[in-house]
């Protein structure tokens, strides 16, 4: 029982990480309909800007994640308004090839200025693990955890209160009915590449004292964070925390049980799983078939 709180505790933490990488590309499905492959690119963005402000230049740690979710969203913002509003028939395959092409160049820009070597970050607080039934978990988990639960009822907030968020839904649902109606579009559209990009400068911040950080990090984690999005359900906040969680209790498991060469073969045999199942996800809306 001890060693398999453990695996929870640990599938727990990698979880809500994978959890705040699916919201990211939730949000832009969400508003846009795109899935933007250099996802995973963005948070190894987020995770080196924080170690190269926090530990490099010795700023705050505040400070740091303020800068690197900022200059993460930067680069959100210059992708869709250099690449992707610049085409002229924006087919969905055309834009889904450009974030893939985005994503190759993020990485070899990172390449030049981090280099290859891996570095990583300290806690966000006391390293002392708390003992709870035999089992030992670390405060950063925590850190983890209180941070992907404040961003999810931000969200939800967000959708539900406000203006913004309400047109962001409008023009995803239909992006000329909501302009004919006063809803600036393009607007929207860029907000929700921004907040995305954010989003996944979040999940950078999170993992860099989780793990080492390199410049080829993103590949791997933006595919996990995707298959969570596709598990819980593309486009629902709660779906993209269930699907992280529950991809990284799994992956915990199957390490601890059977083999560590299972830990990223999980991911992809639950997305396979699961598109054959219930292509929407566990908490997707069933599509409306009229006759």
């Amino acid at each position: 029982m001890q060693e398999f709180l453990q695996y929870v505790f640990s599938g727990v933490t990698n979880g809500a990480v994978y959890a705040v990488i699916a919201l990211g590309f939730s949000m832009l499905y969400r508003a846009t309909g795109l899935i933007n492959f250099a996802q995973g690119e963005l948070v190894m963005l987020g995770a080196l800007c924080l170690i190269s402000l926090w530990q490099g230049l010795g700023l705050s740690l505040v400070l740091s994640i303020v800068l690197s979710v900022g200059i993460v969203s930067g680069v959100g913002i210059a992708l869709e308004r250099l690449a992707m509003r610049q085409v002229r028939k924006p087919h969905p395959i055309v834009l889904v090839i450009i974030t893939v092409g985005a994503s190759i160049f993020f990485r070899g820009i990172a390449m030049i200025l981090w280099g290859k070597d891996a570095r990583s970050a300290g806690p966000f607080s006391s390293n002392v693990p708390l003992e709870i039934a035999g089992a030992t978990l670390l405060p950063q988990s925590l850190w983890v955890l209180a941070i992907m639960l404040g961003i999810v009822a931000a969200l939800h907030l967000f959708y539900r209160k406000t203006l913004t968020g309400k047109a962001m839904e409008a023009c995803a649902i239909n992006k000329k009915a909501a302009w004919l109606l006063g809803v600036p579009s393009d607007r929207m559209v860029l907000l929700a590449f921004a907040l995305s990009a954010g989003m996944g400068a979040v999940g950078g911040v999170l993992i860099a004292p989780i793990t080492m950080s390199s410049y080829d990090m993103g590949t791997l984690l933006g595919l996990k964070g995707f298959c969570a999005a596709m598990l819980g359900g593309l486009g629902s906040s709660w779906g993209s925390v269930l699907g992280g969680l529950l991809l990284g209790i799994l992956e915990a498991l199957g390490v601890g049980f059977f083999s560590s060469a299972l830990k990223d073969a999980i991911a992809f045999m639950l997305l396979l799983f699961i598109l054959y199942v219930r292509p929407t996800g566990i908490l997707g809306a069933r599509a409306v078939h009229r006759f």
